[in-house]
């Protein structure tokens, strides 16, 4: 894994947390269809896809905070790993720099 993978995969996650928050958001808004995520890795490369969830027919919010809390999370974990990640491999970079000099 590179630093680039560790940022895109940031950037997914990021995705997925501004689409929580507005699904959070518009948890008392009547008719409001939530928007869902999916994660994806391509050669190392996290993206994320966004799509409408399943719309109900309900008149109050679709929003299920039972998913949402948990998702908000997993991204806050996913976001701490990549970054530690980043610091671990800038760390290594640097004291093989040391080395060489």
């Amino acid at each position: 894994m590179n630093i680039s993978n560790n940022i895109s995969s940031i950037g997914a996650h990021q995705s997925m947390m501004n689409t929580n928050a507005n699904n959070v958001a518009n948890v008392n808004t009547d008719r409001f269809v939530p928007s869902d995520i999916r994660m994806s890795s391509n050669n190392g490369s996290v993206t994320a896809n966004t799509r409408m969830a399943d719309d109900t027919g309900s008149m109050k919010s679709q929003t299920d905070l039972a998913k949402e809390i948990p998702d908000q999370m997993i991204v806050q974990g996913a976001t701490a790993a990549n970054v530690t990640s980043i610091k671990t491999q800038d760390e290594m970079l640097g004291s093989l720099l040391d080395i060489k000099a």
